[in-house]
C-alpha cells in the first residue's frame, strides 16, 4: 500500500487535473445521486471510487483532514471543495453549480 504522503499527493494531483473531482463509492446511493446531477448537465468530471480502491480507507482519513467529513461523495470543482451530496444538489436546485463549473 502507498505511503500516506503519496496517496495525499494522489488526491492533490486528481484535484488539480480534473475541474470536476468526485470522491465517491460505487453502492452509494448519495454518490449515484451526485452523479446522475454531473451527468444530467453534461458535465466531463473524474471519479475515485473508494470501495473499489486498497487505499479508500486512507483516501476517507486524509478526506476527513481536508473537507471536515470522510463522507462520501466528496466533490471538487475547480480545485476547491464544494461538498457533499446535499452541498451540490443545493448548488444546482439554485442554478450555481454549472456556473462554478464553467468559471
Amino acid at each position: 500500500m502507498a505511503s500516506k504522503e503519496a496517496t495525499k499527493q494522489l488526491i492533490k494531483d486528481s484535484i488539480s487535473f480534473n475541474k470536476v473531482m468526485v470522491f465517491s463509492k460505487s453502492f452509494c446511493p448519495y454518490c449515484k445521486r451526485t452523479k446522475k446531477v454531473l451527468d444530467d448537465l453534461a458535465v466531463e468530471y473524474s471519479t475515485m471510487e473508494l470501495d473499489e480502491r486498497d487505499d479508500g480507507s486512507m483516501i476517507q482519513d486524509i478526506m476527513l483532514e481536508m473537507t471536515g467529513a470522510r463522507s462520501v461523495p466528496r466533490v471538487f470543482i475547480n480545485g476547491k471543495f464544494v461538498g457533499g451530496s446535499d452541498e451540490t444538489l443545493r448548488l444546482h436546485s439554485e442554478g450555481k453549480l454549472i456556473k462554478l463549473i464553467k468559471a
